[in-house]
């Protein structure tokens, strides 16, 4: 049964092909067939990757003119049949889709008709970057896949296990009630999929554990990070929005709300200004003055820039803050995760986490590697 996903960012898609399979045994058995990323849609020039990852490997790199995300779904298709990864559109049974804001309603992965589709169109408003691209992607796919069911996984949904002393803000009870405004998380795919894994190393080692108290973190161009009991998530870092939280590449995360009056009231600054300097003009970019890639700012601290120095140390304190604050409120951490680009990769970011949070005696610190399309796609396979 081969399985595709797609998952969408506002000019972007990455996609991964599965194959799922039963043995005599009954054992079910995943593979990954190929995987293709388009990036900077709408632009000029896009790069379009694609890697086959059969016996007989395909790489492929190149540059084209990509308008919308029909065309994009549309060029990942034509280059599976190129390839033959598979002999007809046909033998794709289902296609698992990220969706960033599923709202309150949505807490498992669900499958598409036209009213839900709607109500994903009404909560556009709270991730304008990424849902409008999400639904392009359902789209083009319900053009081009007819026959393929369309299942949604919905980057909310890990989060909706928070209590309400979690989610909800100090705010009259009628925001909540009337216009759903709480804290709602994102990442949850990825959260998901890293603390499912962590469970497993766990268990092995710890087998006595009954309820393993875990802090993720998901770190890279946006930031959050997650704590969680017995694979539920209890609290996380984002919000309302993606924005609050950890500083992020070019986000601003939490700020006292009394700046954004300011800036309106008396600096004279419009919504949409404010919306541009705390969604693409600010975080590790506003700090570091240099990039808001933390590769960039890394090579300049070794050369013993100031700023760049003072952005490492910035984002691990804000890091290790709030892991200090999510042990509070578990009682105590059994293990810490770091995937994300920046928690995969940037060894001295979790050297200066882990300093800072020696004393709370942590059994494991993993780095895991996170794969939001597995996820989706096993959710995808349950559901179908």
């Amino acid at each position: 049964m081969k399985i595709l996903i797609i998952n969408s960012g506002s000019s972007s898609i990455k996609s991964t092909l599965f194959d799922f399979s039963k043995s005599v045994s009954g054992k079910e058995s995943q593979t990954e067939i190929a995987k293709a990323m388009i990036d900077e849609i709408g632009l000029k020039s896009c790069k379009f990757n694609f890697n086959k990852l059969t016996k007989t490997t395909v790489k492929n790199t190149e540059k084209c003119r990509i308008n919308h995300h029909e065309s994009g779904v549309k060029l990942i298709l034509e280059t599976l049949l190129k390839t033959k990864c598979i002999k007809d559109l046909s033998e794709i049974v289902a296609v698992g889709h990220r969706i960033v804001h599923g709202g309150e309603k949505y807490t498992k992965p669900t499958l598409l008709n036209a009213k839900i589709i709607k109500e994903i169109e009404k909560l556009s408003s709270l991730a304008p970057l990424h849902n409008p691209a999400n639904l392009s992607s359902i789209h083009a796919c319900q053009k081009l896949l007819p026959q393929a069911k369309q299942i949604a996984v919905f980057d909310t949904a890990f989060h909706q296990t928070m209590p309400e002393k979690a989610y909800l803000y100090a705010l009259p009870k009628e925001f909540y009630k009337k216009y759903q405004i709480r804290r709602y998380g994102f990442h949850g795919t990825s959260h998901k999929y890293v603390i499912n894994e962590a469970l497993k190393i766990l268990k092995k080692s710890f087998p006595r554990l009954t309820a393993p108290k875990i802090i993720s973190c998901h770190l890279g161009n946006g930031s959050s990070i997650t704590a969680s009991v017995a694979g539920k998530s209890i609290d996380t870092t984002m919000g309302f929005t993606p924005m609050e939280g950890l500083p992020m590449g070019t986000r601003s995360g939490s700020i006292d709300p009394g700046i954004v009056l300011h800036l309106s009231n008396n600096l004279k600054f419009t919504p949409k200004e404010i919306d541009e300097i705390l969604n693409h003009k600010s975080g590790l970019l506003a700090l570091s003055q240099i990039s808001s890639d933390m590769r960039d700012i890394y090579a300049q601290s070794k050369k013993g820039n100031k700023h760049a120095i003072f952005t490492l140390e910035i984002l691990s304190y804000q890091i290790a803050k709030y892991c200090g604050g999510f042990a509070a409120a578990m009682h105590g951490v059994d293990a810490l995760i770091f995937t994300g680009g920046i928690g995969e990769h940037a060894f001295y970011i979790r050297d200066r986490v882990s300093t800072y949070l020696k004393f709370l005696h942590i059994k494991k610190t993993l780095v895991i590697p996170t794969n939001e399309e597995k996820q989706i796609a096993m959710e995808t396979v349950e559901l179908v």
